[in-house]
């Protein structure tokens, strides 16, 4: 049974992981009898959001401990990660994934990621692993091959594809069920609620990266191309 590894980034679209495309993510991986080994970096996140009225509070949230809420509490500090534990990654989006796995939500393209973050998906990729990213979680995949000519989608946001570009990715519309493979790379990503009005409409992009990533790792390389 592949083992997929799911990088979760709080509870909640606004300051953590997109509850939706995370979940999708788990049943996609369900229905393709793959187990998921979820964690997240045990790290406070940037800033808390109040959901139903979008204020910030003054609150302090751990990452880890939020992402445990849509994990049902099996999760792991990815820093006790490496990549001989996991056949793939996937990053759902969310603002987490811009604020507490990198920092592009407020820095752009100056922004750093995670540590534990960047040195996992580093091995996973130099280990000819794939990794999949859903939403605005492709901006932390292009930080952290900045220049390297990766391809990816965040669907047809302009502005942020600009952003992207100027990491040196190549940026690629797609519409909301739809998914870009990079097979040089192996990197799959998929726009979901960028461009999603629904969670049906998230769920198309979500259950075809999935099945993409399994038919990647049932075909391994040797070793990615590596991007520095």
């Amino acid at each position: 049974m592949p083992r997929i590894g799911v990088v979760l980034s709080g509870c909640g679209v606004m300051d953590g992981s997109e509850i939706h495309e995370s979940v999708l993510t788990l049943l996609a991986l369900s229905k393709a009898k793959a187990e998921a080994v979820c964690m997240a970096p045990n790290s406070d996140q940037l800033h808390v959001i109040n959901h139903l009225t979008g204020v910030e509070t003054q609150e302090k949230r751990n990452i880890l401990v939020e992402s445990a809420r849509i994990a049902r509490g099996k999760i792991r500090d990815i820093k006790e990660v490496q990549a001989g534990d996991v056949d793939a990654l996937i990053f759902p989006g969310g603002y987490g994934a811009a604020k507490n796995l990198c920092t592009f939500a407020v820095d752009g393209t100056d922004c750093k990621v995670h540590p534990e973050v960047a040195r996992l998906v580093r091995e996973v990729h130099q280990a000819g692993k794939p990794i999949g990213a859903i939403c605005i979680a492709p901006a932390l995949v292009a930080k952290i091959f900045e220049g390297s000519g990766v391809g990816l989608t965040i669907g047809k946001d302009r502005s942020t594809a600009d952003q992207l570009e100027r990491l040196g990715s190549r940026h690629h519309e797609c519409g909301v069920n739809e998914i870009w493979v990079d097979a040089d790379h192996k990197i799959v990503t998929t726009p979901a609620y960028m461009l999603a009005q629904n969670v049906a409409e998230a769920w198309q992009g979500i259950e075809k990266l999935v099945n993409e990533i399994l038919r990647l790792v049932q075909n391994p390389v040797r070793a990615g191309r590596p991007l520095s």
